[in-house]
């Protein structure tokens, strides 16, 4: 019986991912490909709506996918590629565009939020459709699911709406997708600021654990993270924001409950418990870190990989463009 498929993707936006990446969606996609027909893909195209500098951008690409490869993505299981080297993407996100909406498109959160940031002068036409072409990434391989967080659910609805307005008017052409939301326990905060999602987004790179960085840097990052009033290692996410963050991070890595820790750290206090969360953590990060350097120290055979990886979902993904230019009337290219 074929495996059900599920795809997903993550952005370039920098050199390192953070920890919030990895605990949040990326082990969770490890854990995916062995259940799962995984498509993975380094959306490089959608990085361009932020404004970029392309030599950074072509790193960071690299990068990336090296990450990816160095926590777990196993290109013999899973299908790695970048974004822009497969051309469906434009295709079909063209298609997508067409069939939505203008006051749809105006409703997504973030083109909402940037633009009353920005200013509309200062807002690009890309943020505006980065929707569509997200559904047309997802809907060119046909998954069952799209493994993303609680706050992608309202891409994945716009998705779902638009192939099943495709399917309706034009033929029955596309896979909806569902939704598969990570799991809610792995949600990561900013060391600085407990209350916000740790994101590159940050103002200060301060409360980010970047997983690229030294063990000396992490280690000074995470005993210099924000604490709460006391000195009781108990979790209380709405009293104590700081320790908690660090309780979860410190489980995600070690394996300990909560209560395992509350009980190992009752006698100890704040100073103890981030000496451990900075041990548990780098002692995991070092091997990723030397693992993804190799990588990018030997480009060819990762653009090797990648190149094996965008022809297979080439292969999907122009089958999926042929066949939704054929139920629109598009003449065949002979």
């Amino acid at each position: 019986m074929a495996k059900a498929r599920a795809l997903s993707g993550i952005q370039p936006t920098s050199g390192s991912f953070h920890l919030g990446n990895y605990l949040g969606a990326v082990r969770q996609w490890v854990e995916l490909q062995e259940s799962h027909d995984t498509y993975y893909c380094v959306v490089d195209l959608h990085a361009l709506t932020a404004g970029i500098d392309p030599a950074k951008l072509h790193d960071a690409t690299l990068a990336s996918a090296a990450q990816l490869i160095a926590l777990g993505i196993d290109p013999q299981k899973s299908t790695l590629f970048i974004q822009s080297h497969v051309p469906a993407h434009n295709q079909l996100g063209w298609i997508m565009e067409c069939i939505t909406g203008f006051g749809e498109a105006s409703r997504m959160t973030q083109f909402k939020d940037k633009s009353a940031k920005n200013g509309s002068d200062r807002t690009v036409v890309g943020l505006f459709t980065y929707p569509m072409l997200q559904a047309a990434d997802i809907l060119l391989y046909q998954p069952q699911y799209v493994p993303v967080g609680e706050d992608q659910r309202q891409h994945i609805e716009l998705t779902r709406d638009l192939a099943g307005r495709f399917n309706s008017t034009y033929k029955e052409i596309f896979t909806i997708p569902e939704g598969y939301i990570l799991k809610a326990g792995a949600k990561i905060y900013d060391l600085q600021d407990p209350t916000a999602k740790m994101s590159k987004s940050a103002s200060s790179t301060s409360g980010l654990i970047e997983l690229l960085d030294t063990a000396a840097a992490n280690t000074k990052k995470i005993k210099s993270a924000t604490t709460d009033a006391g000195r009781e290692v108990t979790f209380d996410g709405v009293n104590k924001p700081g320790i908690s963050n660090l309780m979860t991070i410190h489980s995600a890595f070690s394996g300990a409950s909560i209560a395992d820790l509350e009980n190992e750290f009752a006698d100890k206090g704040y100073g103890d418990f981030k000496s451990s969360v900075a041990d548990v953590v780098t002692s995991h990060l070092d091997p990723i870190r030397e693992r993804t350097n190799e990588l990018l120290q030997d480009k060819g055979e990762l653009t090797r990989l990648l190149k094996v990886g965008s022809e297979k979902a080439a292969l999907v993904a122009d089958e999926t463009v042929r066949q939704a230019y054929n139920a629109m009337g598009l003449i065949p290219r002979g």
